[in-house]
């Protein structure tokens, strides 16, 4: 069968052909939807994958020769756009400092088939709203997100202290979104098996614990510090990014709960108000000389940044940033705010949620004008649609407060 654009080819890898044999039958039904291919080893994983288009690969932990994690790792350079999930009974603390930089979900054996689906359509239809195969490539590489030097330097400080307490370092990884959200995609594997979403980064480094948390910080690299030096274009920086996706999280959460949101969204809306920019970061950070391109055509008021991003880059800030997250697994509320947060009136069912509230305090804090020139025009049809445009004025006291 040719492959097509539309029919993802996905590659199974397990040592045990009965493994191998339960999820040919199981899968039979969406035979229609992809090409699945199945081999009993990572040798023959890599030379499938160097014949022909691989769209994800879906590998167990430990097999004879080379593991899951060293093929994952050869998939990651070699062929970058490729969505690398671990699918394996394994549970022990060196599986997970095996997977954690190479793979970008883990799942638990046995996994029922919606799982597995859910979460390999979700990849696809994010990515497939790049556009651009380089974008797809460079996203899907990423292993960590580079976080702020002073918070790195003091989290190390942290963590080699033997009386720091957990909490401690919790509270320290919530200053940063970088740390925030590899955090989250670390304890929200499947490998945890916790059967609920954590979105808050101090509950989220309490339930890893130092035992986790130490060597994956200090042996493993899980976080980057970021070197503006070596960053090509001087019209980016990090510390005005996160001051500013700080200030919009915290607004985010402020209406959330003004607003009387169930505890889970309300932090869905402070994890994706933080999160919401992380797509410049990676433009920054992987097509420099582009974004400087793009920061000369908001300087000369020619373009909007959504129609600049989209000419230059093949697709916004908010896209790319929301295919890395669906990537590493967070929840899809989050996923969407950050999608949309500047077009929210592209949401499918339009429903208050948390795009609605981190369209609305991303806005209101631009509107402010405190950290930066550029403007993201509030979408006052779609609150209307929603019936919430009379809230407004409450919202903008509690931004009031903030930038005070």
């Amino acid at each position: 069968m040719n492959y097509s654009e539309d029919k993802k080819r996905i590659l199974f890898v397990d040592d045990e052909g009965n493994i191998l044999s339960g999820l040919r039958r199981s899968l039979r039904a969406y035979r229609k939807q992809w090409d699945m291919l199945f081999v009993d080893s990572g040798q023959e994983a890599l030379s499938k994958a160097e014949e022909t288009h691989i769209d994800a690969v879906i590998t167990d932990m430990r097999m004879p020769g080379m593991d899951g994690a060293q093929l994952l790792d050869r998939i990651a350079q070699n062929h970058p756009h490729v969505v690398r999930i671990v699918l394996s009974g394994q549970s022990d603390q060196e599986t997970v400092m095996k997977t954690v930089g190479p793979a970008h979900q883990y799942l638990n054996k046995p996994c029922e088939v919606e799982v597995l689906k859910a979460t390999l359509v979700r990849a696809f239809s994010l990515r497939d709203l790049l556009g651009k195969s380089e974008l797809k490539s460079l996203i899907s590489g990423m292993r960590a997100l580079p976080s702020l030097p002073t918070i790195y330097n003091e989290l190390v400080s942290l963590i080699q202290d033997p009386n720091t307490a957990v909490a401690d370092i919790g509270r320290l990884i919530a200053k940063d979104p970088a740390m925030t959200v590899k955090t989250l995609q670390l304890v929200n594997s499947a490998f945890f098996g916790l059967g609920r979403h954590i979105s808050n980064p101090v509950d989220a480094a309490s339930l890893l614990g130092m035992e986790i948390l130490k060597p994956l910080v200090l042996s493993i690299g899980i976080f980057q510090q970021f070197d503006q030096d070596k960053l090509s274009t001087k019209e980016f920086s990090l510390d005005s990014l996160w001051a500013h996706s700080m200030k919009v999280g915290s607004l985010a959460k402020q209406i959330a709960n003004l607003q009387g949101m169930e505890k889970t969204l309300i932090e869905d809306c402070l994890l994706a108000g933080m999160l919401h920019d992380i797509g410049k970061l990676i433009l920054a950070l992987n097509l420099p000389e582009d974004y400087s391109r793009m920061e000369s055509l908001l300087i000369d008021q020619q373009q909007s940044r959504t129609s600049a991003e989209v000419d230059i880059f093949g697709a916004t800030h908010g896209t790319v940033g929301a295919y890395l997250l669906g990537l590493w697994g967070l929840p899809e509320s989050v996923v969407e705010a950050v999608a949309l947060h500047n077009l929210p009136s592209l949401q499918a069912e339009k429903t208050f949620s948390p795009l609605t509230i981190v369209h609305t305090a991303n806005a209101l804090i631009h509107q402010h004008g405190t950290e930066t020139a550029e403007t993201s025009p509030l979408d006052r049809e779609y609150l209307q649609t929603l019936g919430m445009l009379d809230q407004l004025d409450q919202w903008q006291s509690l931004t009031d407060e903030i930038e005070s």
